[in-house]
């Protein structure tokens, strides 16, 4: 059965104390205002409208969860690094974002959304700063692949893949495209094996 058959939407909050009670394994979606995430949401979840896809970036102001199976949730957090956004509102969602990110318990790891067009910005290196911290995992899907050439998308890769390798050896990274549907088993496998690597973890926990 695939990761995502039943996925559902579960509920959205704009506050810490208003997240659901943390019992499964989550696994975070974040990355740049218009960079994609919503589309790669709903492109692995082969649901048109899973995730809300908007002309204007920076829609996406609440933390989204939905259910994967049982109590495992992908969790798809604000866009950020929209400039029009008020700056109270981007001061909340930047301390949403790292707070939860840092102090989520179940929280196994993070996919982080770039475009291939223009990977590792300055908050790209920020997000990653601030996942650090936690030694869990990242993933990144460089997303709208399709804008570039074979080659300039496998030069870019390289490029990314070898920062990463020196920087923050815990991420690894792909290429992802929605509108060709490219990428999708490859990122399915991996998010396949964080959600029973997490859950064989949350057992252990509770046997001992």
């Amino acid at each position: 059965m695939s990761l995502f058959q039943n996925i559902s939407f579960y509920t959205t909050v704009n506050q810490l104390r208003a997240l659901p009670r943390a019992s499964g394994v989550e696994v975070a979606f974040a990355g740049r205002s218009n960079a994609g995430k919503s589309s790669a949401i709903n492109t692995l979840a082969k649901r048109g409208r899973l995730a809300y896809v908007s002309k204007t970036p920076g829609r996406t102001q609440h933390i989204n969860f939905f259910r994967v199976e049982d109590d495992n949730f992908l969790v798809d957090l604000p866009g950020y690094g929209y400039a029009k956004v008020p700056l109270a509102i981007r001061q909340h969602w930047e301390h949403l974002l790292s707070t939860y990110l840092q102090t989520r318990e179940v929280l196994y790891g993070m996919v982080l959304i770039m475009d291939i067009r223009h990977p590792l910005t300055k908050l790209d290196l920020q997000m990653l700063e601030w996942f650090s911290l936690t030694k869990k995992p990242v993933h990144i899907l460089l997303t709208k692949s399709d804008k570039l050439s074979r080659s300039q998308a496998a030069c870019v890769l390289k490029e990314v893949s070898c920062f990463l390798t020196e920087r923050y050896p815990q991420c690894t990274a792909q290429l992802f495209s929605s509108m060709l549907a490219s990428g999708v088993e490859e990122a399915t496998t991996i998010l396949t094996d964080w959600f029973r690597s997490g859950s064989a973890m949350i057992q252990q926990d509770n046997i001992e």
